[in-house]
């Protein structure tokens, strides 16, 4: 049975998308059958991947609101094993369509359930919101992953997103659990960095990973050509911080399962 991981931060700039793309392409290539669910209007994950959502006939937009099957909008990516539910600039607008639905809490649970069993991950790359789409994905998911930039203002607004977290535990979903919380953009070169990292470690303890994704030119790069790190240089930092959290994402799960 697949685990689907939501990577949630309502923070934008954060490194979400960037973080979801390239884990995706890294539990690939580590030989998992992978997911990935763009459910941000922006659809970065899905361009991100080569995925052209301006020439794709099905995307989430159709799942969530037409309830469209869910294998109609799934592609196949240049990465082995990893395909894409990509997004749309409409989806901006489902979230309003879906007021109407009875259970609207549980379209993307329900969208999900035909797959699930198809792949070892599923991850669903959330919008900078915590607006109904990203509600239906914590919903839906069994885990969050929460990446917290390793900037001034790093934990504002995450007392927010864990009370969220906290409600939808209560309401609508008491398995999910928090993977873990990400450090991302990080320089350790800079005081602040170290400083911020100290006090996230001290807040979640265990729940922080002990991978970090650090600052690294060929990371931002390589979306602007349509290709996840790992594809665009192998042998760079980026690369190397996804396939470590893949990895460490891996281990956790096998250690849960046994």
């Amino acid at each position: 049975m697949g685990k689907i991981i939501a990577l949630a931060n309502q923070k934008g700039g954060v490194g979400k998308t960037t973080t979801a793309m390239n884990l995706a392409a890294s539990l690939a290539t580590l030989e998992k059958k992978v997911l990935l669910v763009d459910a941000d209007p922006q659809a970065n994950a899905s361009s991100g991947l080569g995925v052209d959502a301006g020439k794709t006939e099905d995307t989430i937009y159709e799942c969530l609101t037409n309830h469209t099957d869910v294998r109609a909008a799934i592609y196949t990516t240049d990465i082995e094993r990893l395909d894409v539910v990509p997004s749309h600039i409409n989806l901006v607008g489902a979230e309003v369509e879906m007021l109407q639905f009875a259970e609207r809490e549980y379209v993307f649970k329900k969208m999900l359930a035909p797959v699930k069993d198809e792949y070892d991950y599923i991850l669903i790359d959330c919008s900078p919101s915590l607006g109904l789409i990203t509600v239906n994905a914590l919903t839906a998911a069994n885990s969050v992953i929460i990446p917290v930039q390793s900037e001034y203002f790093a934990l504002e607004g995450i007392s927010k997103l864990l009370n969220t977290i906290k409600i939808i535990k209560r309401k609508l979903n008491p398995a999910l659990e928090i993977e873990g919380f990400l450090l991302t953009m990080y320089d350790n070169r800079l005081k602040l960095a170290n400083q911020i990292y100290d006090d996230v470690k001290r807040h979640f303890q265990e729940l922080v990973f002990k991978t970090v994704i650090q600052r690294n030119v060929r990371l931002s790069e390589a979306p602007s050509h349509g290709l996840p790190v790992i594809l665009y240089d192998a042998d760079s930092t980026g690369a190397k911080n996804h396939l470590a959290l893949a990895r460490e994402i891996i281990n956790h799960n096998a250690g849960t399962e046994s």
